[in-house]
């Protein structure tokens, strides 16, 4: 199953409203280094367990 991690889950200074979705590898991956770059946070094994422990499975969307 997809995971999601979506920032505007999280208050910041910068209102960030990205949302990253993918392979729950991926998405850790991807959204500690956008944690990192952006808002400043240290890349740590720390950061990736919030990480992980933040995401919600990716509800499909059908047209």
């Amino acid at each position: 199953m997809r995971k999601t991690a979506d920032c505007r889950e999280f208050p910041s200074e910068t209102n960030c409203t990205l949302a990253i979705s993918g392979e729950e590898e991926e998405v850790v991956r991807a959204a500690s280094e956008h944690a990192v770059s952006v808002h400043g946070h240290t890349d740590s094994a720390e950061l990736r367990r919030m990480v992980r422990e933040s995401l919600r499975d990716e509800v499909p969307q059908h047209a």
